[in-house]
């Protein structure tokens, strides 16, 4: 059996009914508005997102489940999937998982427009249930989302980001959303404030190994996966670069900085850069946080029992860690 599969067998009864429920949520009386979100529903991901808020659920009630959950879950995919709708306009971005994007097909004002209303399906399915603890919850993600975008915007000019400022980025930009998903669930079925957060840390450290990992992706040379060297490409900073940078001379750190900003498009150069991390200790360290963080989510669900909800979310947090796209 497959990771994803394994992980979704104990809900599996409760992804086939969230998936009617969502697309009854995306209805309405504009028939331009139903094509679109007909196209968006067939060109739908491995849903981890409704997946984490489930599983979550369940575990914390030991296997209890509201409509709330269903509710929660389709909050997240909605505005979640606004953002990701605008992203591929401010990024000019024709494709998405394979598929063209919504600017791609129906040009960028309808695809903004169908991001408002997107966003405001998500808004309105909360405050028509007196929902307003779960649109907190999301909401405070979209804006750690966004926040985290502008600050990575405001510091790629300078190449001489922290570790400090790196976590921030990546901490509002990726973890944030994956902690609403996990913190959304415990809250759906009526866990305490300190269960809540507790879910919502364990959310946040493997939204931060996922991002290590992404990162990792930059300098394999696996034919999977995204291609090699293409945030060295985007000029984009990540963790072994970060760590070789702080931890070389400075004539080192001065063709490392001039290799990234002027010779990042030359194919040869960046291999140089590669296997110059690679050289100096940038894989191995950042392997160690991420595993650092693996083990930090791990300790977060030992106080929890044994069931088959908790064993999927463990199997969900190595499948992050290990996996090759």
């Amino acid at each position: 059996m497959k990771p994803v599969e394994k992980i979704k067998a104990p809900i599996r009864n409760e992804m086939e009914l969230f998936e009617s429920k969502f697309k009854e949520a995306m209805k309405s009386k504009v028939p331009l508005l139903n094509r679109v979100m007909d196209y968006i529903i067939h060109r739908k991901g491995k849903q981890m997102r409704p997946m984490f808020v489930f599983l979550t659920a369940k575990m914390v009630s030991n296997g209890g489940f509201h409509e709330r959950t269903y509710r929660g879950a389709a909050i997240i995919e909605l505005i979640h999937t606004a953002t990701l709708v605008h992203d591929d306009v401010v990024d000019d971005s024709n494709r998405r998982r394979g598929f063209f994007s919504i600017n791609a097909l129906w040009k960028n004002k309808i695809a903004v427009l169908v991001g408002d209303f997107l966003l405001s399906k998500g808004v309105l399915l909360s405050v028509d249930n007196d929902d307003f603890d779960l649109l907190k919850l999301i909401s405070t993600a979209v804006r750690e989302m966004s926040e985290g975008e502008l600050l990575q915007i405001e510091k790629a000019r300078r190449l001489d980001i922290t570790e400090e400022v790196y976590y921030n980025i990546i901490r509002q930009k990726t973890a944030s959303l994956i902690a609403s998903c996990t913190a959304i669930g415990a809250a759906s079925v009526g866990a305490d404030a300190e269960t809540i957060e507790e879910m919502r840390q364990f959310g946040e450290t493997i939204g931060l190994s996922f991002q290590i990992k992404d990162d990792l992706f930059d300098y394999t040379d696996d034919k999977i996966g995204k291609p090699t060297g293409i945030d060295i490409k985007e000029q984009k900073m990540t963790l072994p670069l970060i760590y070789t940078l702080n931890h070389c001379t400075n004539k080192e750190k001065k063709w490392l900085i001039n290799s990234i900003k002027n010779h990042n498009k030359n194919k040869k150069r960046v291999k140089e850069v590669i296997q110059f991390v690679k050289e100096n200790g940038g894989i191995e360290y950042t392997q160690q946080q991420m595993k650092n963080y693996q083990e930090k989510a791990l300790i977060i669900l030992d106080k929890y029992p044994e069931s088959d909800y908790k064993n999927a979310l463990i199997t969900m947090l190595n499948y992050v860690v290990d996996r090759s796209i």
